[in-house]
């Protein structure tokens, strides 16, 4: 017997590589290329460094009531938290204590299962169509839940309205949670939603669309049931989790908004002439509608591609996974990088 019999074990989420190399052009955690916008910089400077000295607001009232405004919703309908991992991490313990097995794709984002396991909810992952789109009618199941990104990831394929709303219909006595990460670059989303199904939960992230990785923040937005819930079990861990930095950070960013949105329209017209080029070029890939592309060569390996890329000093993601370990996912960068990405991805051609 010794102390190490309780201790708990498990597999955690493998974050993308922050390698530390000199003119790396890093295209390989989604980070968006573009800043946060002058208003962010501008909160920044006028920042009061005194006020750190008291607690924060521990319910970010002023970003969450911008927030509502911004989407036309009450105050009470948002949940903010210390980036969307957080507000996922608290979506698992408040919204799938069921029975049943939790739903989500095989192929998805791989922090769902390893929530799952710390906190031993049974799941059940849905193959994906060979096109790596959700057939919609795999989820008219009995459930304890049913969760997935839109567009998903690292695919960056997207589901309709429609087929959204056609689960909820099927579902309407499972907590549905559509993670939302990505939409801002092209999709369509729920949150019109919200007003006809209570079982919906819509979760958001500031690092994407806003280009705010590096502060951690994330909404989740819902009926005023659900988020009182989720408050309640943030509340039972650490009732002042947003700073009061990254409070107005994110307040400056959702009053940035439209500045914001011209760079996602940038990363948007990148990704399309991107594609097209890796086309010509024997790439095969899902039409995108993230800030990322998942591709794979008809001839060269994913694996090949990678060490190759990584030699010339460009980092994208290799998912060593099953049915995804022929495929790269490559973040949208700066035109400048990405015309990099595609001379550099002809030399290795090139060489074969």
């Amino acid at each position: 017997m010794s102390w190490q019999k309780n201790l708990r074990k498990t597999d955690p989420y493998t974050a993308g590589e922050q390698p530390k190399i000199q003119n790396l052009i890093k295209l390989n955690t989604n980070e968006n290329p573009y800043g946060p916008g002058e208003k962010v910089k501008q909160a920044i400077k006028d920042f009061d460094s005194e006020s750190l000295k008291l607690y924060p607001d521990p319910d970010a009232s002023c970003l969450k009531h911008a927030l509502a405004l911004y989407h036309g919703l009450e105050d009470d309908q948002v949940f903010i938290g210390n980036g969307s991992d957080e507000v996922l991490a608290l979506t698992f313990l408040t919204c799938f204590n069921g029975d049943q097995d939790l739903l989500f794709p095989d192929i998805t984002y791989s922090f769902y299962p390893v929530y799952c396991k710390l906190y031993n909810i049974n799941y059940q992952q849905i193959p994906l169509k060979e096109d790596f789109t959700i057939n919609k009618e795999d989820y008219y199941r009995s459930n304890g839940g049913i969760i997935f990104p839109n567009p998903n990831a690292p695919t960056g394929a997207i589901m309709s309205l429609e087929d959204i709303e056609d689960i909820l219909v099927h579902n309407k006595e499972s907590i549905v949670v559509v993670d939302e990460a990505y939409i801002d670059f092209g999709g369509e989303s729920c949150l019109p939603l919200l007003s006809q199904y209570d079982n919906l939960l819509i979760i958001r992230t500031f690092s994407k669309f806003r280009s705010l990785a590096g502060i951690r923040l994330g909404a989740a937005y819902g009926n005023k049931e659900i988020i009182s819930y989720l408050y309640d079990i943030k509340n039972s861990f650490n009732s002042y989790p947003v700073d009061r930095l990254a409070q107005a950070i994110g307040y400056a960013s959702v009053r940035d908004s439209d500045s914001i949105k011209k760079n996602a329209l940038k990363i948007i017209n990148t990704r399309e002439r991107v594609s097209g080029q890796l086309k010509e070029l024997g790439f095969s890939m899902p039409h995108s509608y993230s800030n990322f592309l998942f591709i794979s060569h008809n001839t060269l390996s994913a694996s090949y591609l990678f060490d190759e890329l990584r030699k010339e000093g460009i980092v994208v993601r290799y998912f060593n996974s099953p049915r995804i370990d022929n495929y790269l996912r490559v973040t949208i960068g700066t035109d400048e990088q990405m015309n990099k990405f595609l001379n550099t991805i002809k030399d290795i051609l090139a060489r074969k």
